[in-house]
């Protein structure tokens, strides 16, 4: 990797850790502000969340190829101001309609730049040092989540409305200061993508993007990912907020401000963990990793299971608890470097956008059926609840090994097949 590409990368990471920390001082408050600050109700509050899924559902399938074509820095920068735009109207808007044309321009503005920064990753980095690039993004994004929930804790008040809109417009500046280093960062001519002996694609490398969707839904390898994906995210980030919330205060009878405490052993395993973990699976087989991660996962769950059945004994309620959160931060952790990475290896170099665009609609897809499903079920059917979730992390097993078939030896470990990568991992450290 060159020292401009560095640089690049490094204020890359550098935006991205801000807007996350912007976004950590409003998500834990988002549902109370509107429901009850503003006084919309529950049901509004509900279908702002909602809105956020469906504005990214409606732009991402045009996402990709606009990033192919023009670049990811405007499309980047154009979705930073419909995120501030967006953040400062739900801080300002009075009425339901306003709260809801302001989730809607703010949830497609976060669906447009999740793509574009990835694939400003891709381009600023090599098959050596894109694992360690994703989970530095990774470990960033957790950072100032944990930090930005922490402050905007400390400064939320529900008596002072004022202090709702000063975490409001604190995120609406971060996006704003996202955008200002974006626009300055200086990419290479085009994406930094090997060939990796990819097989059964349409786009020649190098050439430009020709099918689009057709192209993908060819490419058998990129179809399993996304089924993969689709369950990873159902099984996880799908129930965080719902499901496995709704379980652990039903069944479990866990209270809320415990809850907080599991959902900051969850962050704090990956904070932790990040790099430790990097440093075992980068030279791993990428599927077997995930197959891994299926497994632990799986154990997760089981633990979740055993918080309902010994709700009595509190203490051990609770444990199961926080091991089951703590449990999903290692999976998150090994996923990190592994996924993102592997979408990127298997794009012809002209559809990095188109993949990674494909791949997150996929993931916001899960993150819409996850919550629906989940939510209720986690509440009112134990028992099917956990053993529908231990059949979707055995199936991220299951699936990660039929890919792991489908991939080529450098796709599925390309630091293996490449040997004399190490220098360059060792100078971008």
């Amino acid at each position: 990797m060159t020292t401009a590409m560095g640089a690049a990368l490094r204020r890359i990471q550098l935006g991205n850790a801000l807007s996350a920390f912007g976004n950590g001082f409003t998500v834990p408050f988002l549902f109370i502000y509107v429901a009850q600050v503003r006084g919309l109700g529950a049901g509004t509050a509900g279908t702002v969340l909602a809105l956020f899924a469906v504005a990214a559902l409606l732009v991402l399938p045009f996402t990709g190829r606009v990033i192919d074509q023009r670049g990811p820095v405007p499309v980047a920068v154009t979705g930073t101001v419909l995120a501030a735009l967006g953040a400062l109207g739900i801080a300002l808007s009075a009425g339901v309609a306003a709260t809801f044309a302001s989730a809607a321009v703010f949830g497609a503005g976060i669906a447009v730049i999740q793509p574009a920064l990835a694939t400003m990753i891709v381009w600023c980095s090599t098959t050596a040092t894109r694992s360690r690039a994703f989970a530095t993004q990774f470990f960033l994004n957790n950072l100032g989540l944990g930090v930005g929930g922490l402050l905007g804790g400390l400064v939320v008040d529900p008596g002072r409305p004022s202090s709702f809109l000063l975490l409001f417009m604190i995120e609406s500046a971060m996006y704003v200061l996202l955008g200002v280093i974006v626009a300055t960062v200086r990419l290479p001519d085009g994406p930094r993508v090997e060939r990796l002996g990819r097989v059964g694609v349409g786009a020649e490398d190098g050439g430009p993007a020709r099918g689009g969707w057709r192209t993908m839904l060819s490419d058998r390898a990129m179809v399993t990912l996304c089924v993969l994906g689709f369950v990873t995210f159902f099984a996880c980030y799908g129930q965080f907020e719902s499901g496995l919330s709704a379980y652990a205060v039903e069944a479990s009878r866990i209270s809320p401000a415990t809850l907080g405490v599991a959902l900051a052993a969850n962050t704090a395993v990956i904070v932790v963990a990040q790099f430790v973990v990097l440093k075992v699976v980068e030279r791993r087989r990428r599927s077997r990793v995930i197959a891994v991660v299926g497994l632990i996962w799986t154990v997760a769950w089981l633990a979740a299971g055993t918080s309902g059945l010994v709700a009595e004994r509190h203490a051990l309620a609770v444990a199961a608890i926080i091991s089951t959160y703590a449990l999903f931060g290692l999976g998150e952790a090994m996923l990190s470097p592994t996924v993102a990475p592997l979408v990127a290896d298997l794009a012809p170099p002209r559809m990095v956008g188109q993949y990674n665009s494909a791949f997150a609609l996929v993931k916001q897809l899960a993150l819409a059926v996850g919550p629906a499903v989940g939510g209720p079920m986690g509440a009112t059917l134990h028992v099917p609840y956990i053993v529908m979730l231990v059949l979707c992390s055995l199936g991220i097993t299951a699936l990660a090994l039929l890919l792991g078939r489908r991939l080529t030896a450098a796709q599925d470990s390309p630091l293996r097949a490449a040997p004399d990568a190490s220098p360059e991992i060792a100078a971008a450290a």
